[in-house]
């Protein structure tokens, strides 16, 4: 079986980037797994043509179609986002947003191969949970959209930097074993 990690953040090696990393050390073991971030691809926002609710595809050709093609391949999805103004990261967002042909409300619309469980792991600088829930709930919303089960998410408050992880380390290790 094959997970995908994505890690939503535009940085690259960041805090985000180390829960990718430790995602990906424990799932080795049970899956072939590749990590990609957000930045590695090149899309642009949604038109809002709604072209897609007619033809199930969207008029734009680039790194939106390629990142869809990796869920497409995978059978376990986990997204990693840390906290942008109480919300995913505007990358991520403009991600989900170019994802509509794939979105369960209209006909006709493209989909993934059934089957596929997702997982959130969200994480915010300051001490509340609440806006860690908000995040977990956008990317369970997009899951459900995209008809992908959504099997589990953690959130981690107090995250500045990547070393602020450390004591966290077990957590997302257990939380990997679920997966």
């Amino acid at each position: 079986m094959k997970a995908l990690v994505v890690n939503t953040s535009p940085v690259q090696n960041g805090a985000t980037a180390e829960i990718v990393k430790i995602v990906c050390e424990k799932l080795s073991s049970h899956y072939q797994v590749k990590s990609v971030c957000i930045d590695d691809y090149d899309f642009d926002f949604c038109l809002g043509c709604r072209s897609c609710h007619k033809t199930a595809k969207c008029v734009m050709n680039d790194g939106a179609q390629a990142l869809m093609n990796e869920f497409e391949i995978a059978d376990i999805i986990v997204c990693v986002a840390p906290s942008y103004w109480a919300d995913v990261p505007g990358q991520f967002k403009a991600f989900i947003d170019r994802c509509t042909p794939w979105c369960n409300t209209h006909e006709p619309h493209a989909s993934l191969s059934k089957g596929k469980r997702g997982y959130a792991i969200v994480q915010r600088t300051g001490p509340n949970m609440k806006e860690c829930e908000r995040l977990i709930e956008t990317i369970e919303h997009f899951y459900g959209h995209l008809e992908i089960e959504r099997s589990g998410h953690i959130g981690f408050t107090g995250i500045e930097c990547k070393d602020a992880l450390e004591p966290h380390r077990a957590e997302i290790e257990k939380f990997c074993e679920r997966i």
